[in-house]
């Protein structure tokens, strides 16, 4: 397995449910680490052979700067449907900071992982 991840991805949206935050964009930063068999690609060289992770960071671009959430919870679960949706991708983990969510503290962050069984 190869682990691929993708660090501190800075998005802004709308996220929370008090009216300042329905009313600004807000930055969250997001990481994820997905692994896949990735045999086929690093033998070959192959880009047809390999999980094309600029596509799936230009989807989660799309579906997080085009959308509201109400918790941090909701966009986490959505950005690791997502990046589960690649068949090829057998465990993925998602974690997503919202930054000066509390006072005192340098962010709040959720986290949720995704695995599915290895194909026999």
């Amino acid at each position: 397995m190869l682990t691929i991840r993708i660090k501190n991805l800075r998005l802004r949206t709308y996220i929370g449910f008090n009216d300042e935050e329905r009313r600004k964009r807000q930055d969250v930063v997001i990481n994820i680490r997905f692994d896949y068999q990735a045999d086929r690609a690093a033998d070959s060289d192959d880009v047809a052979h390999a999980v094309n992770y600029r596509t799936i960071t230009k989807q989660i671009i799309a579906l997080v700067e085009g959308n509201s959430f109400l918790l941090l919870e909701k966009l986490t679960a959505e950005v690791l449907e997502l990046v589960m949706r690649q068949p090829e991708i057998r465990f993925a983990e998602v974690e997503i900071d919202k930054p000066h969510a509390l006072r005192f503290s340098d962010s709040v962050s959720a986290r949720l992982s995704a695995s599915r069984d290895t194909p026999d």
